[in-house]
C-alpha cells in the first residue's frame, strides 16, 4: 500500500522550471519534460501552498556554450566557482523559451522565484547560486513564512531539482522529491548519482500517488 504524504499547513510545494526552453522541441529538452505537467497541476491542488521557480537568464550568460569560443554544449569548463556544464542558450529574458508551459495551471502559487539572472554565475538551486554561498532569498522567505516541509517537483530531476533538494535538506528542511513529476537530463549517469546522494542525506523520494488524493490542510 502506497504511504500516504497528506500536505499540512506548514508544508510548501516546490515546482522547479517547468519552462518551454527544458520540454521536448525547446532548446534545453528535458527527455518527456512535458509529462510532468499533468501530474503537477493535480498534486499542486492537493497544497495550500505552492513556489514556482523559473530560469532567467541574461543573454551571454556564463552557462552558455556559445559565450565560449570554441566551446560545445555539455562540455565542462572550470570557472571561478568550480566545475560548469556549458548549456544550450536557454531560457534567455523575455524570450517564449524562458516562458512557463501554457498548460501548467497552478494559479494559487503565491510566488515566483527567478534565478540564474546573475550574467556570471550559473543558478541550478533554488537556494542558492552555483557558489553554494550566494543565497536566492528563498530559505527566508520559506522560514518568514513557517513552512517546515518543502516537497519539489519539476525539470530537471538530476539538476536544479537535485540542487535544490539538497540545499532545502541542508539547511534544515524535512525534502521530499515527487520522483514521478520530474524528469531528468542524464547526463553522464547523473540521474543514478542523484537517487545515490538523495538516499544518502536522507531525502525521500515518493511518488504523487502518495500525496494525491489527500486533502491540502491550509
Amino acid at each position: 500500500m502506497t504511504e500516504r504524504h497528506v500536505p499540512r499547513r506548514h508544508d510548501v510545494l516546490l515546482v522547479v522550471d517547468i519552462q518551454n526552453d527544458f520540454c521536448p522541441g525547446g532548446r534545453l529538452g528535458v527527455p518527456r519534460g512535458d509529462q510532468v505537467v499533468p501530474v503537477v497541476n493535480r498534486m499542486a491542488k492537493r497544497f495550500a501552498h505552492v513556489v514556482l521557480t523559473q530560469d532567467w537568464h541574461p543573454p551571454g550568460h556564463l552557462s552558455f556554450a556559445s559565450s565560449h569560443a570554441g566551446a560545445q554544449p555539455y562540455q565542462t569548463i572550470d570557472v571561478e566557482y568550480g566545475a560548469q556544464i556549458l548549456w544550450p542558450d536557454h531560457c534567455v529574458q523575455g524570450t517564449r523559451g524562458a516562458a512557463f508551459r501554457d498548460d501548467l495551471d497552478v494559479p494559487h502559487a503565491e510566488l515566483i522565484l527567478r534565478k540564474g539572472y546573475h550574467p556570471g554565475i550559473d543558478s541550478y538551486s533554488a537556494f542558492y547560486e552555483n557558489d553554494r554561498r550566494t543565497p536566492t532569498g528563498l530559505a527566508s522567505y520559506l522560514r518568514e513564512r513557517g513552512f517546515r516541509r518543502v516537497f519539489l517537483a519539476g525539470l530537471a530531476f538530476d539538476f536544479c531539482v537535485r540542487y535544490s533538494a539538497e540545499d532545502a535538506r541542508r539547511i534544515g528542511f524535512e525534502t521530499v522529491v515527487v520522483e514521478d513529476a520530474c524528469r531528468a537530463i542524464d547526463v553522464d549517469g547523473s540521474a543514478a548519482a542523484t537517487r545515490r546522494q538523495f538516499d544518502a542525506l536522507g531525502i525521500a523520494c515518493i511518488t504523487a500517488a502518495a500525496v494525491e488524493g489527500a486533502a491540502a490542510k491550509g
